[in-house]
């Protein structure tokens, strides 16, 4: 929320100094983020004077400039030299002395030194509005009223606008702060709690609103009376549109918002000063002279103001005239109905729309305005129809024209003020400290809170509508302790708690023991967004994928079923900015629906690696592949204690080379390559290597196995290496597979080191080249003994996969 010091102080009663109300602010639990000056113009003119031409001749060695002498009030005249085309004796200008820096409207700010120009002596320069920021013209130099006293500076003839500019932090419950009376009513608080005074806000509201004449009656019809539960409108005839007057675009630029027209600009005034949004609508375009406030068809096109067509939700609630839509409610207007300069006749609006409704409308259609952004926090429901007559009255100051209906406010149930009790006992407890119930009162009074009734050991209160949050003590107690000062709450000298015990630490353990591996590997850990595109995915996956009610944008609507699309999301972000070579992991859930109401997430641990390893002094850069992405889970599964079995699985959407691991028949991780069509869906142009384990699966194999540890064996390994040649379709899983089955007990180890395929040894067949490693814990291995175990081992291999012994 950004406010303006000036501003604020229309309203408060008395000055308060920059710094101390900063720290007002944060304490009352609006944090400042920022407190900065503001100038109208950069640099404030500083060093700028108002000087007066005294000779204008022609320069004696270029046709286009000029040689000057210019009174600036100093003891002499000053020489310049100036090539605008205006420029004449007896003018009023403005001057840049030697030492003065100017801040063009464009380009970097300029120090003026003494210059010879083709020659002759150049003293400062006579500038032009776009050369000091006071405009965008070049044509020629400023010049000024004959009244401009010679001498001056130029910041005061020019009455430049100054001020403190401040942002606060607003926390989402402190809607009654988004504005710059809200945030007065605040400061008066705590001031008179602090200070011992009975301040009161000054309003900006009058009793001068009068009706001049029915000219132009237009009648309000509400259908949704939930959506809309209040709805007031004046119409104002014969205005002008305009530029605003200096003062007003003034207070909008100094808190970023963009002059357009005095009736648009008085709208956005008072937004900023109230709260309440408005909406002025070109009263000759409401045809029928009725308004209506109802939903429409799903699907029915709208034009906004920003000339795109969109295309309405059942949901949405819009404002219509008898035969078309002209602006979503609380949200944005249409092009058809929005005030133009030829607009001479205006219906201001003033209404209370629902919050929820506000929002959905609001993020479905990407349009995050101001107005919209008040409504869905909740704006003061009694307030309507006094800011409808304060906007009325500001219109007809400034643009002219007459009141030309009554006010018409459709509010069918009024609402109730919300009535809360606060125990005091209660605010013990949550403040840490004791407040007299007279100070409770007092601060309550100062809030505009209506006192109900007090008891010695509570009070009741009606919570005033600027405040819509307010609906529990907590709340109450939270208002005592914020103009109290929240930084006044007592630190305690101990805390008491209860401590609170995980039941199953074991996936904690597993994450920090695997995440700590993979680091060591080289690989960084990722943290991507759950919440995903659904154009991403086929029909086929989205028929049991969650769907979100209530997207923050269009294009994140869905709860992601797969973790590889969103880890292609960062490894696309990583490649467009020259990070080639990519080793990624990340923890994260899945999402999947079987009917409404019935969900169900799972863990993952996902893994992506693309581009090559780094070279070092002892190797040369090599391609990443999938065989890396293999011993990576393959060391992950030996530190969770499991021994899988890898299978060559059914190609899936996504992938191609997919290798299942499968611990006690249950698939507890896939490897694979990313195909194509998923690589280019996101400008991905090198080859990418995915493993998805499923976290649930491995903490929970992983806590019923048991880790052995023993010590190093005392005596040594034999090695032995075996050439078989088999048909080219057997893998090396199967043949992995059938060693293992041999049982061997003495066979440690067992690693594939070559393959060979050739026509000498068939079309249709490779040689594998295996390693053998044997060891006994209690004796050195004999040969007879190693060449048993690897007659058993060749006996398998021939019997089962009707392997050759190459010799």
């Amino acid at each position: 929320m950004t406010i303006s010091y000036k501003w604020l102080h229309e309203y408060l009663p008395v000055a308060v100094e920059p710094e101390r109300l900063s720290r007002i602010l944060t304490s009352i639990g609006l944090e400042v983020e920022s407190m900065e000056a503001y100038e109208e113009v950069k640099g404030g003119l500083k060093g700028l004077v108002i000087g007066e031409v005294l000779t204008c001749e022609k320069h004696p060695d270029a046709d286009k400039l000029s040689l000057t002498t210019v009174n600036v009030g100093a003891a002499e005249p000053l020489q310049i030299v100036c090539g605008a085309p205006n420029v004449a004796v007896g003018q009023k200008v403005v001057v840049a002395t030697v030492g003065t820096t100017i801040y063009p409207l464009t380009g970097e700010p300029m120090t003026m030194k003494k210059a010879k120009i083709r020659g002759v002596e150049s003293q400062g320069m006579i500038c032009a509005e776009d050369e000091i920021g006071l405009g965008a013209s070049h044509a020629g130099i400023m010049i000024l009223k004959d009244d401009a006293r010679v001498g001056s500076a130029a910041a005061d003839y020019f009455q430049l606008y100054t001020d403190w500019i401040i942002e606060i932090g607003l926390t989402p419950n402190h809607m009654d702060a988004m504005s710059h009376m809200g945030v007065a009513r605040d400061v008066i608080a705590y001031l008179n709690f602090h200070d011992k005074k009975q301040y009161t806000l000054k309003s900006p509201f009058s009793n001068g609103f009068k009706v001049d004449n029915k000219s132009l009656p237009i009648t309000v019809k509400v259908e949704n009376k939930d959506a809309c539960q209040r709805y007031a409108g004046v119409s104002i005839s014969n205005v002008t549109v305009k530029e605003s007057p200096t003062w007003l675009k003034q207070r909008l630029k100094a808190i970023g918002v963009r002059p357009i027209n005095n009736i648009v600009d008085i709208t956005n005034y008072i937004l900023h000063e109230t709260g309440q949004p408005l909406h002025a609508f070109n009263a000759d375009a409401i045809t029928g002279k009725e308004v209506i406030v109802k939903n429409l068809p799903e699907g029915t096109p709208f034009l906004t103001l920003d000339e795109k067509e969109r295309k309405l939700s059942v949901e949405d609630l819009m404002i219509c005239n008898a035969e078309e839509p002209m602006c979503i409610a609380g949200v944005f207007g249409g092009t058809k109905s929005g005030v133009k300069e030829s607009t001479k006749n205006i219906f201001l609006e003033s209404a209370w729309f629902n919050p929820i409704t506000t929002r959905k409308t609001s993020f479905r259609h990407n349009l995050r305005t101001d107005a919209a952004t008040r409504f869905e926090k909740g704006v003061d429901i009694s307030n309507a129809v006094n800011v409808l007559k304060r906007a009325a009255l500001l219109i007809k100051e400034l643009g002219g024209g007459e009141i030309a209906s009554d006010v018409v406010d459709v509010y069918p149930t009024p609402k109730q003020k919300t009535q809360i009790a606060l125990k005091f006992h209660y605010l013990k407890k949550i403040s840490g400290k004791n407040y007299h119930p007279d100070t409770v009162k007092k601060i309550f009074e100062s809030l505009n809170f209506e006192l109900i009734k007090e008891s010695i050991d509570e009070i009741w209160v009606a919570a005033p509508f600027s405040k819509p949050d307010m609906e529990l003590p907590a709340d109450l107690a939270e208002e005592v302790m914020r103009i109290d000062g929240l930084d006044n709450v007592e630190i305690p000298t101990s805390i008491t708690i209860s401590p609170s015990t995980e039941a199953d630490q074991t996936s904690f353990a597993y994450k920090e023991k695997i995440s700590n591996i993979l680091a060591g590997q080289g690989f960084n850990e990722i943290f991507t967004n759950s919440i995903a595109n659904s154009a991403w995915y086929s029909e086929e996956v989205l028929s049991t994928t969650v769907k979100m009610l209530n997207n923050l944008s269009a294009e994140l609507n869905v709860m992601r079923p797969s973790m590889l699309e969103t880890g292609l999301q960062c490894v696309s972000f990583n490649l467009n900015r020259r990070n080639n070579n990519l080793r990624l992991f990340e923890f994260g859930k899945t999402y999947t629906t079987s009917d409404v109401g019935k969900y169900f997430e799972t863990d993952h641990l996902a893994i992506y690696t693309t581009g090559s390893t780094e070279a070092s002094w002892k190797q040369k850069a090599s391609a990443t592949d999938v065989y890396f992405l293999k011993s990576v889970v393959n060391s992950i599964l030996l530190q969770a204690g499991l021994s899988a079995e890898t299978e060559i699985a059914e190609a899936e959407k996504g992938f191609s080379g997919l290798i299942n691991y499968k611990v006690k028949k249950q698939v507890i991780a896939k490897i694979g390559i990313v195909d194509a069509a998923q690589l280019k869906q996101f400008d991905i142009k090198q080859p990418v290597y995915f493993a998805d384990i499923n976290w649930n699966i491995l903490t929970q194999l992983a806590a019923k196995a048991k880790l052995e540890y023993k010590e190093i064996p005392r005596f040594p390994a034999v090695e032995r290496d075996l050439a078989i040649v088999i048909p080219k379709s057997t893998s090396y899983a199967e043949v992995e597979k059938t060693i293992n089955n041999a049982k061997v007990a003495r066979l440690k180890g067992v690693s594939l080191f070559d393959v060979f395929e050739s026509e000498k040894i068939g079309a249709d067949k490779k040689s594998m080249a295996l390693n053998f490693i044997f060891q006994d814990d209690e004796k050195t291995l004999v040969d007879k003994e190693t060449e048993k175990m690897m007659d058993t081992l060749i006996q398998a291999l021939e019997k089962q996969l009707s392997a050759e012994i190459r010799k």
